[in-house]
């Protein structure tokens, strides 16, 4: 498989799954809408993620800059850094984005921002110290992908979607069960208020799979396309080797930006052994692929 075609899949397979996110979104909305006879809540839904999504677009870099206590760099604090990542913005025809550090010594890295004009880039202090040029150049090529191929975006709205469906399902079991209003006249009415609550309740598992299956096709396609601006998916093959190695987990680290980062920052979810052995139900609530499946994957392409 060559680089092209591992980003056609990827991108293909991603837009599939936000198509189905979307799709869920809105049948969920009728489904209580339905039950409880009042197209209002189909209106309200609408409304809420809108609202969620503007602020989402708006707020959310500097939200997971904060909790990750990164710390704002300029050129001279780091040439090196600073050249690199020049070099790479240029060949990718992206401006240059803010360069962040963050103060620990886990190596990992991940890109934030509302477009390729509002974007910054953070590292951490120990993945600048385990890390040669070339790998350097492929964690910071992987990080300029997700911006070039806007994942900030999909992130977002990805996030707000199951957001929404989380408080239409919380909304509608609470209502149900503390004095929500329904009809309940025939058999069919009954039949539709338990279906209902069913999907109440499989929803948000459902908003979550999805989620984080997009989550794991955004990743292997900034590999590839982070392999394809450097010429060498060597140099982040071998960087994914020595973060997955790496003994320390990420401080501040939460289940809401850990698929932000390039590698899952809870160390004990990296999938860093025989990604065969990996239950296929375990796989289902990864943030991130399997690291050795990223790194077989990329030793595998060519230019």
């Amino acid at each position: 498989m060559t680089l092209y075609t591992q980003a056609s899949s990827n991108v293909r397979k991603t837009w599939a799954l936000l198509t189905g996110f979307f799709v869920l979104v809105i049948a969920l909305g009728w489904f209580f809408s339905y039950a409880y006879r009042s197209p209002n809540i189909l209106v309200f839904a609408v409304m809420l993620s809108i609202g969620m999504s503007v602020t989402s677009y708006w707020f959310s870099d500097k939200i997971v800059l904060a909790t990750a206590g990164a710390k704002a760099i300029e050129k001279k604090d780091n040439p090196g850094l600073y050249r690199i990542v020049e070099n790479l913005t240029i060949a990718a025809g992206l401006p240059m984005p803010k360069l962040y550090i963050i103060p620990t010594p886990a190596p990992n890295a991940f890109a934030t921002g509302r477009n390729k004009e509002h974007a910054v880039v953070a590292v951490t202090q120990g993945l600048l110290e385990i890390l040669d040029k070339q790998e350097l150049e492929g964690v910071l090529a992987h990080e300029l992908s997700h911006i070039g191929n806007k994942d900030m975006l999909v992130s977002t709205v990805v996030v707000v979607l199951v957001g929404v469906i989380s408080l239409l399902a919380d909304w509608f079991i609470r209502m149900s069960f503390f004095g929500g209003r329904r009809d309940d006249r025939d058999s069919g009415g009954n039949i539709m208020f338990f279906l209902g609550i069913v999907g109440a309740i499989l929803a948000p598992i459902a908003a979550t799979l999805i989620q984080l299956a997009i989550s794991r096709k955004r990743e292997f396609l900034a590999d590839a396309s982070g392999a394809l601006l450097t010429r060498y998916p060597e140099g982040l093959a071998s960087a994914l080797k020595k973060i997955a190695t790496n003994p320390y987990p990420m401080p501040h680290a939460s289940s809401a930006t850990a698929h932000l980062y390039i590698a899952n920052p809870f160390k004990a979810d990296r999938g860093t052994g025989d990604s065969k052995k990996i239950p296929w139900i375990a796989r289902l609530f990864m943030t991130h692929p399997p690291i050795e499946e990223r790194i077989k994957i990329l030793r595998e392409m060519s230019i």
